[in-house]
């Protein structure tokens, strides 16, 4: 089967048709506008490639996702963030650093070569950002940014996309906020695109294409929260 190859102004293949191996391949372009990537995620399709490939369009089977209402607050997890509500020692933000969390999730990692997160990923997410779809959680020891994750919300649908750690916990401390506050703007799904340990130890699962499609049609369809409202928290029980 030959890859579809979509020009500015052509709609995206129906995820149904994307590739077995590798698992989610949809399509191949050139187009990384804001309009391209929100049409995109409303359809349940995100982009990964490297630098010197086209954009790239996934959408694989099964999906992995978060449901709120599962996520895995462990015993080490909660003492953590129990000490923190107490000692007020590390600061979490939301929107406040955004360019600056792409850039450290971007950063090569211990046993990477390069990265996915590349200069027009980079710029095409910050307009996304800019014009309200994407959003960032930071954690902070004094001005130091220690910790943090960035995806995208359409309705009451979010899309996470990548995250980072400076300090032991930092991440998850940004993924429980996100998860408190999300539940309580009645968001009920996180997209987490691909099976990892890590989400899988948090409470992540996978489910079928068609299952996540259905939360995507239904959620992205919702009235979006006003974000500047919002108000991180941390889930102490």
């Amino acid at each position: 089967m030959k890859l579809p190859w979509i020009e500015p102004g052509d709609p995206l293949p129906a995820p149904s048709s994307a590739l077995d191996e590798p698992n989610g391949l949809l399509a191949a372009g050139r187009d990384l506008s804001a309009e391209r990537l929100a049409e995109a995620y409303r359809h349940g399709v995100f982009p990964w490639f490297t630098e010197g490939q086209p954009v790239l369009w996934w959408s694989p089977s099964p999906r992995m996702v978060l449901f709120v209402d599962e996520f895995k607050l462990s015993r080490s997890l909660l003492k953590t963030l129990r000490r923190l509500d107490r000692e007020q020692h590390w600061q979490l933000t939301l929107d406040r650093a955004f360019a600056r969390v792409m850039g450290e999730c971007g950063s090569p990692r211990d046993g990477q070569d390069g990265t996915w997160i590349t200069a027009s990923m980079r710029a095409a997410y910050l307009e996304l950002h800019r014009i309200g779809l994407a959003h960032s959680v930071e954690v902070w020891d004094g001005e130091e940014l220690i910790g943090g994750l960035y995806g995208v919300s359409i309705g009451r649908m979010f899309f996470g996309e990548s995250m980072f750690t400076r300090r032991t916990d930092a991440s998850k401390v940004a993924l429980a906020a996100l998860v408190h506050m999300l539940r309580d703007a009645d968001f009920h799904v996180i997209d987490c695109q691909q099976n990892t340990a890590h989400l899988a130890s948090l409470g992540a699962r996978e489910i079928a294409r068609d299952d996540f499609l259905n939360f995507v049609s239904r959620l992205t369809a919702k009235p979006a929260p006003d974000w500047s409202g919002l108000r991180l928290s941390l889930p102490l029980a």
